[in-house]
């Protein structure tokens, strides 16, 4: 389920936090589908527990996913209006990347084509025709 890089300088729980958010927006775990448990993706993934719970939490804060105590952690339901602070965050991101890419030599063609390409994926993904 997930492939986490002990050698890179990205922390674990960073790196986990990524890998579930890909799933999520990639609808793999679907609305309300339950998380595994702190325990059982620790054993799973043999890594610290506090880890697990680090991510979640990191999750839970940014809207990914919400707890029910003594139920366990679920994926949010993607109708929740989209966290302003966290879209900004996302497109200062995509500027510094679109900036450094064009600055390698990426032309605006490779760009408008990769753009293209990202959008029939993600509608590929969405029933809401």
């Amino acid at each position: 389920m997930f492939d986490l890089d002990v050698r890179s300088r990205k922390p674990i729980y960073e790196q986990l936090v990524d890998k579930m958010k890909e799933l999520i927006i990639n609808d793999i775990l679907k609305s309300d589908e339950q998380l595994p448990s702190v325990r059982t993706l620790a054993q799973q993934l043999t890594i610290n527990p506090n880890t697990i719970q680090r991510a979640y939490r990191e999750l839970e804060t940014e809207g990914y996913i919400y707890s029910i105590k003594g139920k366990g952690s679920f994926v949010s339901p993607s109708s929740i209006s989209p966290n302003e602070e966290k879209l900004k965050k996302v497109q200062g991101e995509l500027v510094r990347l679109l900036s450094e890419a064009m600055y390698l030599g990426m032309s605006m063609e490779q760009l408008q084509k990769m753009l293209e390409e990202i959008e029939e994926a993600v509608k590929g993904g969405s029933h809401d025709d």
